[in-house]
Parts: C-alpha cells; structure tokens; sequence
C-alpha cells in the first residue's frame, strides 16, 4: 500500500479525539514496559471493555484477577488426562480481550498500515475475512482504533460468535458453508472490493502481519517459558492447527532458539488438505482448511497429521461436563484443573490432540515439553454442548471412561506423516491453485517463499514497528 501524508494525519487526529495510545511489540512481550500511569488506569477497566486502553491487554501476560500483568498465562496437561510422558504445556488465549488470542493477529494486520498512513480510519471500512475468532478480533480492535469493521465469517459458525459481533456493533457477512469453506470467504472479499471502495481487506491467511506478530509477541512467550524451565536444545517442541498459519509462527521462532526442535502442524481429519490433498466439511471452528495459506512457512514445517472432529467434540464434552469431571477427578485430576479444563474450546482440544500424536510419533519422554496454543475457551461453543446433548443424551459416567480412552488414551499415530523435502515443496506447490489462480498473486512471489531468505529479511522487519509506533504516540501526543 501507498504511504500517505494526509491519511496519517487523520489517523493521528483521530487519535488525539479519542485518547489513542498504541501499544509497541516490546510492551506486549513485556507489560513491565507498559507506563506506570497505563498500568494503573487499566486495574478500573474490564477487559472486554470498548476502551483503548485494551489494547495494551494484547498480550500472553494478563493477570485476569487482579487487572494488571503477571507471567505468561499456560495450562499444562499432566499425564493422567493427555496419556502421554512429555509434558504438553499450552499459552491461554481465553486470557486476552474477546477471550482469544486473535485480538493480537488482528493488531498486527491493522496498525503498522495504521500508523505508517496505509488506512485511514476516519473514511475507510476494515475488513476481517474469518473463519471465527479473528473477525471478532478485528472487530474489537477496529472499535478500540476507532475504525468500522465488517466482519466475514461462514454462517454455520456458533451462534455465539454472531451474537457478540452483532453486541459490539460489527457489521457482518455471512458466507455458505462451515468452517473449511475458506473459499467463499475469499470470494466474498472480492464482492466487497468491486462494490465498496472504502474497503480495506484485512486478509489473515496472506497477511504477514498476522505471521510477525505471532514470531514477535507468541513465539517470545513460548521461549520464556522454556528458558524458565531450564530446556536445552531437542527439548521443545510446538505444534498447532495450521488455521491461517500465524501462530505456526511461534514455532519458526522456537526453531530459531532451540535448535531440533519440531514444528507440527495440524488440520481436521474430514479436510485432510495437508495430508492427503483431501477436502471436505469439519466441526473444528476457526482453523480453516482446503488451502495452504500463503504466510505458512512450509519448508520450516516438520510433520503434520489429521485430527477427527468428532474427538474434539467428544473432549468438549468430557471437560465440560460434571460426569467428565468425575472421571478425571477418579483418576487423580485436581480440582484447579478440572476448573480450569473450560479453557479448552475445540480448536485447543485439536491442538492438545496434535500434541499427544507428535509425543507418540516421535515416543517423546517426561524431558520433552510440547509447547501448544489453547486458542479460546468452551465458552464460544456452549450451543455445541447443548446440540450434542440434546443429539446424543444427557452425558453419562459411561460416555466420560469411553471418551477418555477412546479419544486420549487411545489417541495413535494414524493420520501422521513426517515431510520430507520433496514433500515440504509439494505442500508450498499446492499453494499455487489458491493464491496465483484465485487471489492474483504471481509466481514471482510464490517462488520467493520457499527461500529461507525472504522469511529471514521479513523478521529483520519487527524492530521498525517499534520505531513507528513510538513515533506516531509522540506526535499523536495523548500520553507522555
């Protein structure tokens, strides 16, 4: 995009009306960082609030009891339930504003084009193509930036997902399909852009905001807590939904520290696109299939597998349930746990699956520390919870042994495969048929992505967001 003078200045006025501070990258990895005065203002402001404010509250580190910040929010699966000797350890996202870590993609994507003069929010609409999460994420940071947002998402998404973008006053499309019919999204995107050119198009799948934020803000949480637990080289491991391909990110940077670490990637068993240039419908909301999206970095990805939607939707089940609970708790599950277990919705039960499956494959021991996302919690699938039983019956002691074993214990190696290099490039091929075909990419660019370089030069960029962020506060001139 072209950098404009005359729209920087009304992103900056429009700042200065509102009381606009932006936060930088280092104060999302550091809220120490964050001034003393933000600091003590955010302790009388609820997170979901439509403050400003909030935006300092993208980050792994909220302490959600007392409103400031602590270390980075994890939840570590211990053996009883995960069935596994590795530790499987997963970064909170129900702890961010919205109650997923998407808020941060979203900031990524629209404030470096924000602050550098590419998007003016006084005249032009926000677009967020989803298949979730990250349209609720740009619509909650539009509205803290004091920009419009229009919101895609497929139309058999949970209903509690539409009901709080229409409460945050978002106004919303929905696509044909579920959550694999990526598609239509992009279809719809290119409606918009012939119909309103006030539209910008905040792409998560091709936009490398979404992957730097993700490498900058993620992946340094993921390293501090290996380095607090003192891992060496071999030890850690990330693995996640390919979804649109940010948070695999976190592991690019992981790979970076730690050297022999594994990167996993993951997608619904019904759309195995990955594994088998399969296609097809899946009940995992929010991660995205039938295309390999452009910001992956497919020649840094280890493995990937398939996980069964009906195993995440079983798991939702068994820790959401008072008979689930039972099981887990006869097995020596303590009560902080099973409290804390709603922190899972589906697409971090797909992930804490992935995590099982790589400790299987790879027969990782108690040495070994699985780093995962638990992107958002139950509490955006509670309508699933009432279809399944309303489907399936009340939820017995019976149905809880069955769906421990069955779907943890009992969690193989099937639907695995490690890549190697041919195989790497046939995947980053296959990216060809949707960007080049469909959304106007070239093959210059495709060819581009699969030398390490251009991912080398594309981090070298993070230390010049700081640098216009800072800059663009100090002119806006709302904080000192």
């Amino acid at each position: 995009m072209t950098h404009r003078e005359d729209v920087r200045a009304r992103a900056l006025e429009r700042c200065r009306e509102r009381g606009i501070v932006i936060p930088t990258l280092a104060q999302q990895q550091h809220p120490e960082l964050v001034p003393a005065e933000i600091r003590a203002a955010l302790r009388t402001v609820d997170m979901q609030a439509l403050d400003p404010l909030n935006l300092f509250r993208i980050t792994w580190k909220n302490d959600v009891e007392s409103g400031g910040f602590g270390g980075v929010n994890q939840l570590e699966i211990p053996p009883e339930i995960s069935g596994v000797r590795a530790r499987i350890v997963g970064l909170v996202g129900r702890h961010f504003p919205t109650g997923a870590h998407k808020v941060g993609a979203a900031f990524g994507c629209l404030v470096p084009r924000l602050v550098r003069g590419e998007f003016d929010p006084t005249t032009q609409l926000a677009v967020w193509p989803s298949t979730g999460n990250y349209c609720r994420g740009g619509a909650f940071d539009s509205a803290l930036l004091g920009c419009r947002p229009l919101a895609i998402l497929p139309e058999e998404m949970s209903r509690e997902r539409f009901r709080w973008l229409e409460e945050i006053g978002a106004e919303i499309m929905a696509t044909p399909g579920c959550e694999s019919n990526v598609k239509e999204i992009f279809d719809a995107c290119w409606l918009i852009r012939a119909e309103r050119g006030d539209a910008v198009i905040f792409n998560q799948f091709e936009e490398f905001g979404n992957y730097l934020w993700h490498y900058a803000v993620t992946g340094s949480a993921v390293l501090e807590l290996a380095r607090a637990r003192g891992l060496a080289a071999g030890q850690v491991h990330w693995v996640g939904a390919t979804g649109s391909g940010g948070t695999l990110a976190a592991g690019d940077r992981v790979k970076d520290e730690f050297p022999g670490a594994r990167l996993v990637a993951s997608e619904a068993l019904q759309c195995p696109t990955l594994l088998r240039n399969g296609f097809g419908g899946h009940r995992i909301e929010g991660i995205g299939d039938k295309h390999i999206p452009w910001i992956h970095n497919v020649r840094n990805t280890d493995a990937v597998t398939a996980i069964d939607d009906e195993d995440t939707l079983r798991l939702l089940r068994l820790f959401n349930e008072p008979a689930g609970h039972a099981q887990l708790r006869a097995l020596g599950v303590d009560e902080s746990l099973l409290a804390r277990l709603p922190w899972l919705g589906i697409s971090s039960i797909c992930n804490l699956l992935t995590a099982v499956k790589t400790a299987r494959w790879f027969e990782l021991d108690e040495s070994h520390v699985i780093f995962t996302c638990f992107t958002d919690s139950a509490e955006m699938y509670l309508s699933r919870l009432d279809e399944m039983n309303g489907a399936l019956g009340a939820y017995s002691s019976a149905d809880a042994r069955v769906d421990h074993e069955r779907r943890l214990l009992g969690q193989g190696t099937d639907n695995f495969r490690e890549l190697t290099y041919p195989e790497r490039k046939a995947l980053h091929n296959l990216k060809y048929f949707t960007w080049v075909e469909q959304q106007g990419r070239t093959v210059e660019e495709l060819n581009a992505l699969w030398d390490p370089g251009f991912w080398s030069a594309l981090k070298d960029e993070l230390p010049a967001w700081d640098e216009e962020i800072t800059r663009f506060n100090r002119e806006a001139g709302v904080r000192t």
